[in-house]
């Protein structure tokens, strides 16, 4: 009874938000053995080395399973424990040989699995089949229903833990005192959500360690191998003001069961691993019982999370790390939503001088938005979601190589963030995801291979991102996707801004052969692609969704199945200059969009119904000029279907070969309004000729003739006898002629009566 007190303390106090400082010293002692941990109470591999002290004895008592699903493997000779109900919703904890790898989610589950349930599995979606956002999962193959439940649990419970760590030390530390200054050194916090070790920020410079970090209870919770690597077994909590180095060389293996597994999390404070080319730092998920990275997200997966601060790597291998969402996908560097607290590190002198400056300040703008001391800050784009310059994350990762993560690198809430010459490859959801309020990041000389998703992403309220010199190779979707539409379509729940995004770019960048699109860009403003390579694909560059003022030039592109450039679905002021195409059926498809053509060189494949370049419905204000198109098809410039005039001329098509046949040709030209003007114009040539026939007729000389020429000679002809008609009573006469009057021989008399 008097055990479960504190653990009855600890579930009440969490639920309450962690009450006062010493309420929550009392619940969240160092010494608390509840909650799970990676390491503890696991049979370490063959040949490892460790302390014998933390060893458990076949005789050991088999722990007890706490609310959050953990893992405690005794030697053989004792039991094997078993899983109770969970508060994560997280899977029965698995035993058994190693794991299948599968492809689309981690290896298929062997060994002991949960009790059967006569309730029908859920039918498993296709990813395809769902409605995609910009930071939707993606995965080649199908993610049942469970496991989507199961691991959106286990994210909620890692943020719950991250949120009431962080109450917890500041109650602590807001007691002042001796007691805050003892706890200004690395502890043990256990709670239902699992055991994490907290590292408070110090009193002078000196970063925590390894050595810090073994240090805590005799190494129980970080442990090295006999092959020199360290095996971590509990969540890291970087408190803010305080600051975790890892150097290489290194090898650290992140502790990973189902439902159980370690992070390393930097809540305000900054989180530095640096190794060198020949002393490169060595980071993955660890599974004991198999001895190999985990490669099972279903349940939950080591990860590192910096929440504001600053996050530095540099030369430093990280693989399978991360599952479901981006906080939580591996490498992540999120902003946060609660004020720094940087403020309080500052000395009393510093922060009475930033007063003087702030007054100052406000006397010398008196028309502004300070009142005393409080000072208001103006609001951009997305004012509900606006996360403040104090509290971006900013970060370097450079010389890095990361393989198979759930996401390779996610960054969110950031400014001034750099990604420079590094390899990500066989990512599970996307390479490289700039999420929402990342500014003024620069992405160079970076390779996305195989990602299950994009291998770059720039989503919603990003601005000005510059990615240059990267390559984009076999992803599963998109090579480059970059996303400036608003985050609102009119008044929403959040009330956010209609503003739209943009001035990013992808410059001297490869896309060669992603699944879906070469670079695709949505909605946004004066985004651009520039200088760059497309190889393959369905399409090369697809322009959609509104955007406006886009730049397309002095690109190559070559091999897409269908378009090479598309401007579709209300694409406004695009500029399409100096490109060069090949190999494609359509060179520009431009549909109920606008936009400038100019200079474009562009060779089709030689099939039936290839185009250089097609426009459908409204194109009002197009300009398709100085082009020179090559191929053999049914038109070098398709603009039948097109609902206005374009502005068409200069192009050069001497070496376009029309195949269609006379009826298609025919159709071109034979329409309403040019026959009714064929009419008037033959009418008005055949009039004239006519006309022309009958002057010249007249001005020819004649010679001058008899009037009477063509006249003939009147000639006598017979006698004609009359005769008086007979009386009234006679029979009746009939008149005959001469001839037949007068009988053979006879001569008729002139005026006689015969």
């Amino acid at each position: 009874m008097a055990r479960a007190i504190p653990v009855l303390l600890t579930v009440a106090a969490l639920a309450f938000g962690l009450g006062t400082g010493p309420a929550a010293a009392a619940f969240l002692s160092p010494t608390s053995p509840d909650g799970p941990d990676v390491v503890s109470g696991i049979d370490p591999a063959p040949g490892s080395e460790v302390d014998p002290e933390d060893t458990p004895g076949p005789a050991d008592p088999v722990p007890e399973v706490s609310p959050t699903p953990k893992v405690s493997l005794t030697p053989t000779a004792g039991p094997t424990p078993t899983g109770g109900p969970t508060s994560t919703g997280g899977p029965t904890p698995k035993t058994g040989s190693t794991p299948k790898p599968n492809p689309a989610r981690g290896p298929a589950p062997t060994g002991r699995q949960a009790p059967k349930n006569d309730k029908k599995p859920a039918e498993p979606a296709l990813v395809e089949d769902a409605t995609m956002a910009d930071d939707a999962i993606l995965a080649a193959g199908t993610i049942s229903a469970d496991d989507a439940e199961t691991q959106a649990t286990l994210v909620d419970v890692e943020d719950q833990r991250i949120v009431q760590t962080r109450a917890a030390l500041t109650a602590m530390l807001q007691t002042g005192g001796v007691e805050a200054a003892q706890r200004k050194q690395p502890q043990v916090f256990a709670s239902a959500h699992g055991r994490t070790l907290v590292l408070p920020a110090r009193s002078t410079d000196a970063p925590y360690t390894l050595k810090d970090l073994a240090a805590v209870e005799k190494g129980r919770y970080l442990r090295r191998l006999k092959d020199g690597s360290y095996l971590l077994g509990v969540h890291v909590f970087v408190a803010d003001g305080a600051r975790l180095q890892l150097r290489g060389p290194l090898t650290l293996r992140m502790g990973s069961l189902p439902g159980s597994f370690s992070s390393i999390v930097a809540f305000g404070g900054n989180i530095e691993i640096k190794g060198t080319a020949k002393r490169p730092v060595r980071i993955t998920s660890w599974d004991v019982r198999t001895q190999k990275p985990d490669l099972n997200t279903t349940d939950g997966r080591a990860y590192i999370r910096a929440v504001g601060g600053e996050f530095e790597m540099s030369y430093t291998e990280v693989s399978h790390l991360g599952f479901w969402s981006g906080r939580t996908g591996g490498i992540a560097l999120t902003g946060t939503e609660r004020p720094a607290s940087a403020y309080r590190h500052r000395t009393k002198d510093q922060r009475h001088q930033d007063k003087r400056e702030r007054l100052a300040n406000t006397q010398e703008d008196r028309g502004g938005g300070s009142f005393g001391d409080v000072e208001t800050i103006p609001v951009g784009p997305g004012t509900a979601s606006h996360v403040l310059a104090d509290e971006l994350v900013s970060g370097s990762i450079q010389h890095s190589v990361i393989t198979g993560d759930a996401y390779g690198l996610f960054v969110s809430g950031s400014n001034q963030t750099q990604i420079i010459d590094n390899r990500i490859v066989d990512s599970l959801v996307h390479g490289v995801f700039m999420h929402r309020f990342a500014k003024n990041a620069t992405i160079e000389g970076t390779k996305v291979i195989g990602s299950g998703g994009d291998g770059f992403v720039l989503s919603r309220a990003t601005v000005k991102v510059r990615v240059s010199d990267c390559l984009a190779e076999g992803n599963g979707r998109n090579g480059f996707t970059l996303n400036g539409s608003a985050l609102a379509s009119g008044p929403s729940a959040s009330g956010e801004s209609l503003a739209v995004y943009g001035d990013s770019s992808v410059s001297n960048s490869i896309a060669r052969d992603n699944k879906r699109y070469g670079i695709e860009v949505l909605g946004g403003s004066r985004l651009a692609v520039q200088t760059s390579e497309v190889i393959g694909g369905d399409m090369g560059i697809v322009v959609r969704e509104g955007a406006s003022g886009v730049q397309i030039s002095g690109n190559r592109l070559a091999d897409q199945r269908r378009q090479a450039i598309a401007l579709r679905d209300g694409a406004t002021g695009a500029y399409v200059a100096g490109n060069t195409v090949t190999g494609t059926v359509t060179g520009v498809y431009m549909r109920d969009s606008n936009g400038t053509i100019v200079g474009n060189k562009i060779t089709t494949l030689p099939v039936p119904k290839a185009h250089g370049i097609t426009v459908i419905g409204d194109a009002g204000g197009s300009e398709i000029t100085r082009n020179t198109l090559t191929g053999w098809g049914t038109s070098a410039i398709s603009t039948a279907r097109a609902a206005d005039r374009l502005n068409n001329h200069n192009n050069d098509e001497d070496r376009w070969d029309d195949t269609s046949s006379f009826w298609v040709k025919a159709k071109r030209y034979v329409k309403p309004m040019n026959v009714i003007w064929a009419g008037v114009i033959l009418l008005v040539v055949v009039s004239a000729v006519r006309s022309r026939g009958t002057v010249i007729e007249r001005r020819r000389p004649r010679e001058i003739r008899n009037p009477y020429a063509l006249q003939k000679a009147l000639g006598e002809g017979r006698t004609i006898l009359l005769r008086h008609a007979p009386a009234p009573d006679s029979a009746p006469v009939v008149e005959l002629s001469s001839r037949q009057r007068e009988p053979a021989g006879s001569t008729p008399v002139a005026g006689g009566r015969g």
